[in-house]
């Protein structure tokens, strides 16, 4: 196997303090972002949440000549629908599935009333017209593109994605990778111990919070993609765990003489040229999606990068870590247990001892 690093002695369990803080300093800043932007009055929510979480107004149209998906964004934006959903057909390649998210008018009440969606779906249908007028006319009323020969689109369809959909769709995604988690973590217990099990998990759980914390500084869209992105990271970040913990296994057998923090430090630096070809190579990949990717997949391709970035780094500077801390700490309470229950023998002992006076005998 290629070997990029050859006899490198990195003490990494050394600087552990250096990259929490790192973490924490990140995790406190989308908090911060998240609690400002939510209690503002006047401000934006936590998250952009899309079209699928907050509900929106979903318009089929059909083209003539069908405009790229580009193209239909542009005018989109330019007549200020800032997240569309832009969705082809795939068996009538001449129509496209447009959604847009609610008006502000709207508000995020779940409890919409008939009236009020019904007047959320004209008006978005409005929208979506005066955007798709810039590529030409609409067949109007009745007519069909085949017989209105001067119109280029003609709207065959308007629906309503409501609030309470996208409350269940948002509850299910949490639901999905709390279950995820609870599956790794009785996974790597049975496999291994349950301290390394403490420590993925918390990794897993770091990694997520901090692919959140970004999403909320910058306000990218959360959409259904970026769910699918945030399980994949999930897996991800596992998988580099299990293989140093795997290795850490292997080398406490072979030195039983070292130190916990010595074995550590020699598993990582072992595995780090898997580490690094592993992560680079789907790092590149990752990347040429959110260069190349366009707006479709932004929101995935952005999530995958920083989660598997954050992946990477946190098998080093949060799992081992906090894996060999609590075998520790479970080492001294060992210890200490064991030092407690001897001095309480002795004070047993020594208080079943009563003492003797002698009598002079008398002859």
């Amino acid at each position: 196997m290629l070997n990029l690093f050859q006899n490198i002695h990195i003490d990494w369990l050394g600087k552990r303090k250096a990259f929490i803080a790192v973490s924490i300093v990140i995790m406190l800043a989308g908090l911060v972002s998240a609690l400002s932007r939510q209690y503002t009055p006047g401000g934006t929510e936590a998250f952009n949440l899309g079209v699928d979480f907050r509900g929106g107004t979903v318009v089929t149209a059909k083209f003539r000549q069908r405009p790229s998906d580009d193209e239909i964004r542009g005018a989109l934006n330019n007549a200020g629908v800032s997240d569309p959903v832009i969705q082809a057909s795939t068996d009538k390649p001449d129509e496209v599935l447009i959604k847009i998210p609610l008006l502000e008018s709207a508000g995020s009440d779940a409890a919409v009333s008939e009236q009020v969606q019904q007047e959320q779906v004209q008006s978005g249908r409005t929208i979506v017209k005066r955007a798709l007028d810039s590529f030409g006319a609409e067949a109007e009323g009745d007519s069909t593109l085949d017989t209105s020969t001067d119109a280029a689109y003609k709207i065959v369809g308007t629906d309503s994605v409501g609030a309470i959909a996208g409350s269940q769709l948002r509850n299910q995604a949490v639901t999905a990778t709390l279950l995820g988690l609870v599956g790794i973590l009785l996974f790597i217990a049975f496999r291994y111990d349950w301290t390394y099990a403490a420590g993925a998990v918390i990794a897993v759980f770091h990694d997520v919070l901090m692919t959140l914390a970004f999403f909320s500084v910058f306000q990218w869209e959360v959409n259904l993609t970026v769910i699918a992105a945030v399980l994949t990271i999930v897996g991800f970040s596992v998988n580099d765990s299990i293989v140093i913990f795997d290795r850490i296994r292997e080398n406490m057998a072979l030195n039983r003489t070292d130190s916990l923090l010595k074995i550590t430090n020699d598993s990582i630096n072992q595995t780090l040229s898997r580490t690094v070809i592993t992560s680079g190579l789907v790092l590149l990949s990752v990347l040429s999606l959110v260069i190349f990717g366009g707006e479709v997949l932004r929101s995935f391709s952005l999530a995958l990068l920083v989660g598997f970035t954050l992946g990477a780094y946190s098998t080093i500077a949060i799992a081992s870590p906090i894996a060999i801390w609590w075998q520790a700490k479970l080492g001294a309470a060992k210890m200490k247990d064991s030092s407690t229950s001897s001095q309480s023998k002795e004070k047993i002992a020594s208080a079943s001892r009563r003492s003797v006076t002698r009598r002079p005998v008398t002859r």
